[in-house]
């Protein structure tokens, strides 16, 4: 066991820089994604479905979910080319916004999906929980 776990090491020692990039990169562009396909603001599928739930000014809210999706994704990847307090704040502050949105979207759109596999088997608690690392670990 001891040998296959230095040959892995080998082989994964090279690659060891790049690796908060593919968590970085997944979730960035996914975010920003998820705001592009949002577009043109207000979201023309979102204000029917917010104004059903009762939610007050919702080409407001529908166009706040789509820029705080692509802001907070283009944070994620950004954030991590700066190599400063700077970028390590970005990188934090993307990082929460990215949570609260996931929190967001579970809590109203995926209420009946908490605490079930269901949950666990989707995008939306990956996206939450990268969200989180970021928040918490920044650029470090």
């Amino acid at each position: 066991m001891n040998k296959l776990n230095n040959l892995l090491d080998s082989i994964a020692k090279p690659f060891m820089p790049i690796t908060p990039w593919l968590l970085r990169l997944g979730l960035g562009i996914s975010f920003i994604l998820h705001g592009q396909g949002k577009l043109p603001l207000p979201p023309e599928r979102m204000v029917p479905w917010f104004e059903s739930m009762g939610y007050m000014y919702p080409e407001l809210v529908s166009s706040l979910v789509a820029i705080g999706e692509i802001a907070a994704g283009v944070g994620i990847i950004f954030g991590g080319l700066l190599a400063n307090k700077v970028g390590h704040l970005i990188t934090r502050l993307s990082g929460g916004a990215v949570g609260v949105i996931m929190i967001g979207a579970i809590l109203i759109a995926h209420s009946d999906w908490l605490v079930t596999p269901k949950l666990f088997m989707s995008e939306q608690i990956f996206l939450f929980l990268l969200g989180t690392y970021f928040a918490i670990r920044g650029n470090k």
